[in-house]
């Protein structure tokens, strides 16, 4: 049974000991370790994939083990298993304003095209409240009257809706790195553009200015470091003749173009087809 477990804290030394120690000291076999030191930050941040050799019930346990290093080692510590509960995976859906990409999962839920459970919705805004009502999803606005967004209430929100990944349907924030790793290989991003060639926030404006006639939409994993490169899970494109003004480019993508490329993202994912490993997106093997 595959577990992962990440660690992030304020930086010291001895911090990764414990943890290793413990898993392997119970048996566990380790697929991937991965340390960082934010010399700037002073911070310190692991992810472990390992190889569990208990049942499911037995990740209660490894979590109540790390919960205790955690403390003693002021680490922020989460054990995490797709397989722990016999249920469909849980979702929380974060928003901005655009309402099309958060639609899109929650109709695919609903007609069982997508087999997940949306667990909660949330957004720096107030603008997609009413999606989440009509499907009867819990919405919590994370964000002031500016729309900045509390980090530390968005993990508390996470974690009491215990979910299984996070994806940024058009959120329009760059979450912290420490929040990154927390969920390291559980964070779906939605970008309204190709990448690498058009990162940003203007992904159509920077391809319409260089004359473009493809433009496209990438669903990624998101790692702290912003690199889009190896963590790409789906693309897809669409085509305009030439002269298509930058405003009817623009609608076509975001209200059928983008809902539809994360929708497909979303489904290898929860289906279990791709996985983040060494943060490179890999094909997963057939059981």
């Amino acid at each position: 049974m595959q577990v992962v477990i990440t660690a992030v804290g304020p930086d010291n030394v001895g911090l990764a000991d414990p943890i290793v120690h413990y898993v392997t000291g119970a048996g566990a076999n380790i697929h991937e370790i991965q340390m960082f030191d934010h010399d700037a930050e002073k911070q310190f941040s692991m992810h472990l994939r390992i190889e569990w050799p208990g049942v499911p019930s037995s990740v209660a346990q490894l979590r109540s083990a790390m919960d205790q290093i955690g403390t003693l080692k002021s680490l922020a510590i989460r054990v995490w298993s797709r397989d722990e509960h016999a249920r469909l995976p849980r979702l929380a859906i974060c928003t901005t304003y655009r309402p099309e990409p958060a639609l899109a999962i929650l109709r695919a839920i609903r007609d069982g095209r997508l087999k997940a459970e949306a667990a909660v919705m949330l957004g720096n805004r107030e603008a997609c409240r009413g999606v989440a009502e009509q499907f009867e999803v819990p919405f919590v606005n994370i964000g002031n009257a500016k729309g900045e967004p509390d980090d530390s209430q968005f993990v508390r929100v996470l974690d009491d809706a215990d979910v299984d990944y996070v994806l940024l349907a058009r959120y329009m924030r760059v979450l912290p790195p420490n929040v990154c790793w927390q969920f390291a290989g559980r964070i779906i991003n939605l970008h309204h553009g190709l990448l690498p060639p058009f990162p940003g926030f203007h992904p159509y404006e920077d391809a319409y200015a260089r004359r473009m006639l493809t433009f496209g939409a990438t669903v990624h994993f998101i790692v702290p470091e912003l690199d889009a490169g190896n963590q790409i899970i789906h693309q897809s494109t669409f085509t305009v003749p030439p002269g298509t003004p930058l405003a009817d480019i623009k609608r076509q993508g975001e209200t059928d173009h983008e809902p539809q490329c994360l929708l497909e993202g979303v489904r290898r994912v929860v289906d279990r087809e791709v996985e983040l490993h060494f943060q490179r997106v890999i094909r997963r093997k057939a059981e």
